[in-house]
C-alpha cells in the first residue's frame, strides 16, 4: 500500500499570476500596434458620439469596445508595448536627461533617504520598475485611471485634489510624467484642460540648475510624450503651436528628441503666472494643409 502523498494547498490566482515585469509578450509588435490604434479611433469615435447625443452609436462603440478586451487589453498591449524587449520604456529618455541635466548631489543613487529625493507625478503608469523607478532618484507617484499594481494609485488626474498652496511643498512635485497620456483624451478641450492643470501641481522648492549653465533652471518641469504624427503630421498642431501654448502656461522647453514614432519634451516651469494667463486662446486652427493629415489637436480656452 502506497504512503498518502501530503496534498498542497492551491495557490491563490494572485500569487500564479505573472507580474508585469515578467510577463512575456502574447503579441506581436504588430499586433500590439494594431491593437491600440484600434481603442484610440473607438474611443475618439466613442467621443463624437457622445458629444452627438447620437445613443445608438454610443451603444454600439461600447459594445464594440467591450468586445475588444475594453481598457484591460489596451493596457495589457501598452505594458507589452514598453516592454525592455520592446524598447518602449519611455522614461529612459527622462533618465538619460536627467544624467545630464541634474547636479550630481541630486542624481546619487546611494542616497536612500526619502527627504532628499526629488518627488515625481506619474500620470498613466503602467509599470513600477521602469527607468525612473530603477533610478532611486524620484520619491514615485503612480497612477491610473485602471491600475494593475498595488503601487499604482487608481484615480483620474483631473480628479486628484490640487494641493493648496501651504501644501505644495510637502505634497507637490519636482516632475510630472504624462508619457502618451494626452493623446489618449478623447476630446481636444479636456487635452488642454489637463496641460494647464500640471502646473498646479508643481513646485519651486527644488531648483535643480545644469551644471554647465546656472542661468537656467530645470526644475519643476513636465515631462511630455507624444506619438510623433500628433506632431509632425497633424493639420491642426505643430512644434510652433504646442510652443506657444506651453508659453503661454508658464514653460520653457528645456529638452526635445524626436524619434521615428514618439517625441519627447521636457517643459520646465518659469511661472507660475503663466497658468493663470490671460492669453490661453488656443483654437482650433489649420496649420499644415494638405491631404493624409490627422486631426489631432489640444485646445486652449
Amino acid at each position: 500500500m502506497t504512503a498518502n502523498k501530503k496534498r498542497k494547498k492551491p495557490h491563490l490566482l494572485s500569487h500564479t499570476r505573472p507580474t508585469v515585469s515578467t510577463r512575456k509578450p502574447a503579441l506581436s509588435s504588430q499586433a500590439t500596434r494594431s491593437l491600440i490604434r484600434k481603442f484610440h479611433n473607438l474611443q475618439k469615435q466613442l467621443h463624437t458620439a457622445l458629444s452627438n447625443g447620437d445613443n445608438v452609436a454610443v451603444d454600439s462603440l461600447r459594445a464594440e469596445l467591450a468586445g475588444s478586451g475594453g481598457l484591460q487589453k489596451y493596457q495589457e498591449a501598452s505594458i507589452q508595448g514598453q516592454s525592455s524587449e520592446r524598447g518602449g520604456d519611455t522614461s529612459k529618455v527622462l533618465m538619460e536627461w536627467m544624467e545630464v541635466m541634474l547636479p550630481k548631489k541630486m542624481r546619487d543613487r546611494s542616497s536612500t533617504r526619502k527627504e532628499k529625493k526629488l518627488r515625481m507625478l506619474e500620470v498613466g503608469a503602467l509599470k513600477v520598475d521602469n527607468a525612473c523607478s530603477r533610478s532611486r532618484i524620484f520619491d514615485m507617484t503612480r497612477i491610473d485611471l485602471h491600475s494593475q499594481h498595488p503601487d499604482i494609485q487608481t484615480q483620474d488626474f483631473m480628479e486628484r485634489a490640487v494641493p493648496s498652496q501651504s501644501m505644495l511643498e510637502e505634497d507637490g512635485f519636482d516632475i510630472v510624467s504624462l508619457s502618451l497620456v494626452v493623446n489618449y483624451v478623447g476630446d481636444a478641450v479636456r487635452r488642454g484642460e489637463m496641460l494647464k492643470r500640471v502646473g498646479a501641481f508643481l513646485r519651486f522648492t527644488q531648483r535643480a540648475r545644469p551644471e554647465d549653465d546656472t542661468n537656467n533652471s530645470i526644475l519643476p518641469a513636465l515631462f511630455l510624450v507624444l506619438p510623433a504624427p500628433c506632431v509632425t503630421n497633424s493639420r491642426y498642431l505643430d512644434e510652433e503651436t504646442l510652443e506657444g501654448m506651453m508659453t503661454a502656461l508658464g514653460y520653457v522647453q528645456t529638452m526635445k528628441k524626436f524619434s521615428k514614432k514618439l517625441v519627447y519634451y521636457l517643459w520646465s516651469l518659469v511661472s507660475v503666472h503663466g497658468c493663470k494667463g490671460r492669453d490661453l486662446k488656443f483654437k482650433k486652427k489649420e496649420v499644415r494643409p494638405g491631404g493624409q493629415r490627422n486631426n489631432f489637436t489640444i485646445i486652449l480656452q
